[in-house]
């Protein structure tokens, strides 16, 4: 019997040192909630206007392409949207980040239009005027 006595404070001491690791584990595996970030700000609605010509008559059935950039720390995320002109020369685009973004417009007949455009209002309207190409002779 006196082997078995100085056994059980052993073990006692083993088992205490192993539930205070085990404790301690499980409470550096808790993180503290992160902070949640609130989603982009979207812009409603964005609608461009295509005209062309002196007479600033409609383009319809043009093609709008809005590209976006959303630069990270490792790798960059692209996005793309194509849109038609309808009747009256509008094309309606729902829901856009702001920011900065490339505004294209392909029509036939016409040139083809590019540029940057920065976008801040919850409800925008974009202007964009087509001319005609040049005529070779």
């Amino acid at each position: 019997m006196k082997t078995a006595s100085w056994k059980l404070p052993g073990v006692l001491a083993i088992c205490a040192v192993l539930a205070a690791s085990a404790a301690l584990g499980h409470q550096e595996k808790q993180a503290p909630p992160a902070k949640q970030q609130p989603p982009p700000a979207v812009i409603q609605r964005l609608t461009i206007e295509v005209t062309g010509g002196e007479g600033n008559k409609p383009v319809e059935n043009a093609s709008v392409y809005l590209k976006t950039l959303e630069q990270h720390l490792i790798k960059d995320k692209k996005s793309e949207v194509n849109v038609k002109t309808n009747h009256q020369g509008i094309a309606h685009i729902p829901e856009v980040q702001p920011g900065r973004v490339l505004i294209q417009v392909v029509a036939e007949g016409w040139k083809t239009y590019g540029q940057w455009q920065d976008i801040t209002e919850s409800s925008q309207i974009i202007k964009i005027h087509l001319d005609r190409p040049p005529k070779w002779y």
